[in-house]
């Protein structure tokens, strides 16, 4: 690394301060010390970012940012026990991955050898600086050594004190008394812990918490980008108190273990309110809880960002320009269904529209919309909703899911009569929606008569910037499909996504038209197959197309769309 030059040097060679203003910054540092660089920006010479972006280009080192979100330590590596947290924080480095005999670490004063010389002194590995900031490198610090410490200090604790012996929540068969059990949720140690689990899912964009008693421990998983991961537990001896706490939170009764409760809170998370959707489910050792988490800043409800080709836009636009009818989003749980007919909902929504809804439950609460929690132990059913709504003076009509006959012939009725209704079903392709609705008891013909748009969708990985390219030798299945060239992208993993090769996820989708074709087709009971073909000449793409078109575009991986469009 050509380090020879220093700071200042640098700086002016790039233009960015004058040898004046470096000879004023090494008089106040003279005076006051500290970095030079800290001293330029204290004094308005220069932002800090420029400092760094000047040091990677003069040093050909990468240069990386907290929002890039790279700044992250790799999890599982014992890193804050290769470096600790006081030389991490004195010295202002942080380490982010190690490999073999070499440890990448961020820096933020690259030009100090004798610090470069130290850490591979301490840790025994070659180092690999990368540089950033002053700010981000503080906060990186503090997220990894704060709240990753403080998770792991309380986890260890919670196995010495069951080491110890004391292990008073340790089993359903201790049953503590009431207010001993309340008591003890509101311990210091476990409210910590509680919060610590929540931040760190967030933080990792997780969108489920698993909570799952087993026989001698507890499992605790996050499901992130629809796939589940093994958290660090904690002991068997914190269950009834851990759960305890998360339902006193979410407004349940923490008496009644014998039946599933629902509930939940909000939780704010760097000023941010994020809603937590609780379910507690009783097994042989005890409550299982999940945890959903509802971030709406995640979410952008809008149809074009989610992740949409411009044609399945396009599509999706003018079937919910239609006045009245049925608009159906299918796909299997965790598709991104609600998420699409939210967005369609917001692309609907202005104060000339009355729109109702009745979900079971309401995930997002949207302004100038009229939402209904349906609650089935008072009678406040889908059906019974629905009734009621078609006397509310409707314009646009969302039904959480269509489970049965009964609310499937008021929302074909309600279609049939001037009102735009959306809702969804569990199939996996849009055609076989239309043999999901006769098997449900609704004739072909008010199948025809009402039906204006049905898209069947589902949610693949998006791959990290890490991927990697490689040739594929047989191009048979991408036949319609244009390739610019053999070469597509795998999974490779690094830092910045837990080397799992993944980071966020995309939609693919089949969207179906209604038009007098297709609803002839539907009404002469034509099999899903022939209904696709002719939607095809329409400008549809089936799920594997759309699929192989993300594949071609270097958006996610071939193994992962044919796992998510086989079967």
């Amino acid at each position: 690394m050509p380090s020879h030059k220093k700071l200042g040097e640098i700086l002016i060679n790039e233009g960015m301060v004058t040898p004046k203003q470096i000879s004023e910054a090494i008089a106040l540092q003279a005076k006051e010390g500290g970095r030079l660089g800290e001293i330029l920006v204290k004094l308005g010479y220069i932002e800090e970012e420029q400092i760094v972006v000047a040091l990677s280009k003069q040093l050909s080192l990468p240069y990386i940012t907290l929002r890039s979100g790279k700044l992250k330590p790799a999890p599982d590596q014992d890193l804050d026990k290769i470096i600790p947290y006081e030389f991490a924080i004195r010295n202002l480095v942080l380490p982010l991955h190690r490999s073999l005999n070499s440890l990448t670490v961020a820096i933020f004063d690259p030009l100090d050898l004798i610090l470069i010389d130290n850490l591979k002194k301490i840790t025994g590995y070659d180092i690999n600086p990368i540089i950033t900031t002053h700010t981000d490198i503080l906060k990186a610090i503090d997220d990894f050594y704060g709240k990753g410490r403080a998770y792991r200090e309380i986890v260890e604790a919670s196995y010495k004190i069951e080491e110890e012996g004391v292990t008073d929540t340790s089993s359903e068969d201790v049953q503590l008394s009431l207010d001993r059990l309340i008591a003890k949720t509101e311990e210091a140690t476990i409210v910590k812990l509680v919060d610590l689990i929540l931040h760190q899912a967030i933080e990792s964009n997780a969108s489920d918490i698993h909570i799952e008693p087993q026989r001698n421990k507890i499992s605790l998983r996050y499901r992130i980008d629809g796939i589940l991961y093994e958290i660090t537990p904690p002991s068997k001896s914190m269950q009834l108190a851990l759960i305890s706490r998360i339902k006193i939170l979410s407004k349940m009764n923490i008496a009644e273990k014998r039946l599933p409760q629902d509930g939940g809170f909000v939780v704010n998370f760097n000023n941010k309110l994020i809603d937590l959707r609780v379910s507690t489910m009783p097994t042989i050792y005890g409550e299982k809880v999940v945890i959903r988490i509802l971030d709406k800043a995640r979410l952008p409800l809008d149809l074009s960002k989610l992740g949409f080709l411009p044609q399945e836009v396009s599509l999706l636009k003018k079937g919910l320009n239609f006045p009245y009818g049925l608009v159906f989003i299918t796909g299997p749980t965790g598709s991104g269904k609600t998420t699409t007919l939210y967005s369609a909902i917001n692309e609907l929504n202005d104060s000339s529209k009355n729109i109702l809804t009745v979900e079971d439950p309401v995930e997002f609460h949207l302004d100038r919309v009229n939402q209904v929690q349906v609650k089935p132990e008072i009678g406040l059913t889908f059906a019974n909703v629905l009734r009621s709504f078609l006397r509310q003076d409707p314009d646009i009509i969302l039904v959480g899911e269509v489970r049965d006959l009964e609310t499937a012939e008021i929302c074909v009725r309600a279609a049939l009569t001037g009102h735009l209704v959306l809702s969804t079903l569990h199939t996996n392709t849009a055609a076989d929606s239309i043999v999901r609705l006769v098997d449900m008891g609704i004739p072909h013909y008010l199948i025809s008569a009402s039906l204006r748009l049905v898209a069947a969708q589902r949610l693949v990985r998006v791959l990290c910037s890490c991927k990697e390219p490689y040739e594929i030798k047989d191009l048979s299945i991408f036949k319609g499909i244009k390739l610019s060239t053999p070469v597509v992208y795998r999974a490779k993993g690094c830092s910045n996504c837990n080397f799992i090769g993944y980071k966020g996820r995309s939609i693919i989708a089949e969207v179906v038209l209604v038009d007098e074709e297709i609803r002839e087709a539907i009404y002469k009971n034509y099999p899903p197959e022939k209904l696709l073909a002719i939607a095809k000449k329409k400008g549809t793409l089936s799920l594997l197309e759309s699929g192989l078109i993300r594949v071609a575009e270097g958006i996610t991986s071939l193994e992962e769309v044919l796992s998510k469009t086989t079967f």
